[in-house]
């Protein structure tokens, strides 16, 4: 199994870099596990409190779970992998089965801050987005799919989401053995590592 961590900011383009390395690859053989399925379960806590919860800190994530999970499915092991919703912050009772595949893509914007996971990735990709492009998309993913106006989206990037990507994300693109930069937008960039992912797989 060859495992690609794919990290960056929030906003970064992250997901439109998965879904184009998806879409050149035989559907069975790749999996995708992603960092926003671990968030810890805080469904009981008041909805004062849920938006003051910092969502770009590394301590939001239950890394045992999500390291435990990709063990496993280097070890063969169908697992569950959690959802999680935004908006209540709580886990869903349903689960989404990950099967092993030749591929597993990890993703999120803090899987390079945890060294045990870390250790776990044979390719680390930083997909890497000027910070105003980012704000932009953080602002219309927290309207449109967040249930936050623009004061609280503008706020929540202020308190949390700009410090925390200079503290613990940025300086994470060192980790890196590939830098994407513009996110989704690389065609070029995306094509490269599509091919050195064929390559290992013997895809022609």
């Amino acid at each position: 199994m060859l495992v690609i961590g794919i990290a960056g900011g929030s906003g970064s383009g992250k997901t439109s870099v998965v879904k184009k390395i998806i879409k050149s690859l035989p559907k069975e053989r790749v999996a995708v596990l992603s960092q926003d399925s671990y968030y810890k379960d805080q469904g009981d806590i008041s909805q004062e409190a849920r938006e003051k919860i910092n969502f770009d800190h590394p301590s939001a994530i239950e890394w045992p779970l999500m390291i435990q999970q990709i063990e496993e499915l280097k070890a063969g092991k169908t697992v569950q992998m959690p959802t999680y919703s935004y908006v209540t912050c709580r886990r869903g009772a349903e689960t989404i089965p990950v099967k092993p595949a030749e591929v597993l893509i990890v993703e999120g914007i803090l899987i390079f801050t945890n060294e045990t996971l870390c250790d776990n990735l044979d390719l680390k990709v930083y997909v890497d987005t000027e910070s105003d492009e980012r704000l932009i998309r953080i602002i219309q993913r927290d309207v449109n799919e967040r249930g936050r106006g623009l004061d609280k989206s503008i706020r929540h990037y202020r308190t949390y989401v700009k410090p925390m990507h200079e503290s613990f994300i940025e300086p994470t693109k060192k980790l890196a053995d590939i830098i994407i930069p513009v996110g989704g937008n690389n065609d070029k960039g995306i094509d490269i590592l599509t091919s050195k992912i064929k390559q290992t797989l013997k895809i022609h």
